[in-house]
C-alpha cells in the first residue's frame, strides 16, 4: 500500500509555543563558547518556574535553558538567572524568529485581553479534577510497568489509555464553544490549528498555554521519556495545543499525513458521532515518508471520549470520514528542539523509521550471506 503523505503543520504566522521551532540546540551550542554554558544539560538540577512572568519567550524555554547554565549560576536568584538567560537569547536568537515570537505574543494578548473565559478552572492544572485515577496513579509511580499497566499497544508505537474525566471533557467542549461564539460575535479573525484543518481552535491562543505546558511537562514527557526516547521524548520543550472539529458543516475527514511534532497526544472529547476512525500506517523518516505500508503496520482505531492515543509525530496516519454527529478532539503536538537539531546531522534513523529498519536488516542479511559464501558455508 502506497499513499501520498502530507506534512501537517500549524498555520503561520502562529509559531509553536517555545519560540524557537526546533532551533534551541543550535542556539545553545553557539552560545556555549562565549558564555561557557554547559554543552549537555544538568539533568539532576530542578529549574525554577518562570510561569506568570511577562516574557518575550515561553516560560518553558527558560526552564529548559536553565539546565545548561554554568554551575556557579545555579545558586543565583531567579531574577539573576532570568536576566542572564534573556540576554543570551536576545543576543543569539535570529531577528526573524524574535519578530515571529513578538507577533505571536501580541496576537495572543489581543485575544486574552478581550475574551472572557467561561470556566476559569480550566486555565490552571488541577490534575485530580482533570485525569482518570488510573492515569494519575501511573504518572505518580513513574515506572514503565505502571504505564504499561494502563495502556494497550495495538500496533508498535501507538499507545491508548484512559486519560480524561468526562466532566473535564464537558468543560473544555463548553469553553471552546464559548470561544467560537465570541469569535463569531466580534468577527475576530483567528488562526486555525494547522494547514489541513479548517475548523477548530488553537487553545494556546486564548489562555490555555500554561495549563497545556504543564500537561506536556509533567504528564506526557515522563511517558515519552520511556517509550519515545529515540525521537526526543525525554527533551520535549515546546508544544502546540488545539482542538479539531469534524461533522456536518465542519471538516469531514483528514488526509494521510505526518505531524509537525516529535510526540502527538490525541484525545477524543466527544460528542455523539459515527465514523471518524484513525488509521495508522507505520513510522517513516523524510526520505521514506511515501514508501509502502507493511501488513504489520496497519491499524484502524475507533475514538472513545476521554481515551487518549499517544504516538510519534512521524507515525503516518489520517482520519476517516465522520459520517454523522459532531466529533471534537484535543491535540497536543509535543516538540524537542534538541532532537530537531541533532536530526540535521543524523543519517541513520533505523531506531524509529520502519523502512530504515527493513533496509538495515536487509544489508545485514546480505553481509552475512556474503561472509558465508566466502567461507564456503551454505547460505540460510
Amino acid at each position: 500500500m502506497s499513499l501520498e503523505v502530507t506534512r501537517k503543520e500549524n498555520q503561520q504566522p502562529t509559531p509553536p509555543t517555545g519560540g524557537h521551532n526546533g532551533n534551541g540546540m543550535a542556539l545553545l551550542q553557539s552560545m556555549a563558547t562565549t558564555h561557557r554554558l554547559r554543552l549537555n544539560p544538568n539533568t539532576e538540577h530542578k529549574p525554577e518556574s518562570y510561569e506568570g512572568l511577562h516574557l518575550e519567550f515561553s516560560p518553558l524555554l527558560f526552564s529548559s535553558l536553565e539546565r545548561y547554565l554554568p554551575p556557579p549560576m545555579l545558586s543565583h536568584s531567579r531574577d539573576s538567572k532570568l536576566h542572564y538567560m534573556r540576554d543570551i537569547i536576545l543576543r543569539y536568537s535570529p531577528e526573524g524568529e524574535r519578530t515571529r515570537v513578538q507577533k505571536q505574543r501580541e496576537y495572543r494578548q489581543k485575544i486574552i485581553s478581550h475574551y472572557q473565559p467561561l470556566h476559569r478552572e480550566l486555565y490552571a492544572m488541577h490534575a485530580s479534577n482533570f485525569f482518570a485515577p488510573s492515569f494519575l496513579k501511573a504518572i505518580n509511580e513513574n515506572k514503565e510497568e505502571s504505564f504499561r499497566s494502563i495502556m494497550a499497544e495495538p500496533t508498535q508505537g501507538v499507545f491508548t489509555f484512559e486519560m480524561l474525566q468526562p466532566h473535564f471533557c464537558e468543560l473544555l467542549l463548553s469553553e471552546v464553544e464559548n470561544f467560537e461564539k465570541w469569535v463569531h460575535e466580534t468577527k475576530f479573525r483567528i488562526m486555525r490549528p494547522n494547514t489541513m484543518n479548517k475548523f477548530g481552535a488553537v487553545l494556546d491562543d486564548f489562555g490555555l498555554e500554561t495549563m497545556l505546558g504543564k500537561l506536556m511537562e509533567d504528564f506526557i514527557r515522563p511517558i515519552s521519556k520511556v517509550f519515545f526516547s529515540d525521537v526526543g521524548g525525554s527533551t520535549l520543550d515546546s508544544h502546540h495545543g488545539f482542538v479539531v472539529e469534524y461533522g456536518i458543516n465542519r471538516d469531514v475527514e483528514l488526509g494521510f499525513h505526518v505531524d509537525d511534532s516529535e510526540v502527538t497526544l490525541n484525545v477524543c472529547l466527544g460528542k455523539q458521532f459515527s465514523g471518524g476512525d484513525l488509521f495508522f500506517r507505520g513510522v517513516r523518516c523524510d526520505k521514506h515518508v511515501n514508501t509502502e505500508t507493511q501488513s504489520d503496520e496497519i491499524l484502524d482505531y475507533s475514538h472513545v471520549p476521554g481515551r487518549a492515543v499517544l504516538h510519534r509525530g512521524r507515525h503516518r496516519h489520517g482520519a476517516r470520514a465522520t459520517t454523522s454527529g459532531h466529533r471534537v478532539n484535543l491535540l497536543l503536538w509535543c516538540r524537542s528542539s534538541v532532537f530537531r537539531e541533532l536530526r540535521k546531522y543524523q543519517k541513520d534513523f533505523s531506531s524509529w523509521c520502519g523502512e530504515c529498519q527493513r533496509e538495515k536488516k536487509e544489508r545485514q542479511r546480505v553481509s552475512i550471506a556474503a561472509t558465508k559464501q566466502r567461507e564456503g558455508k551454505p547460505a540460510t
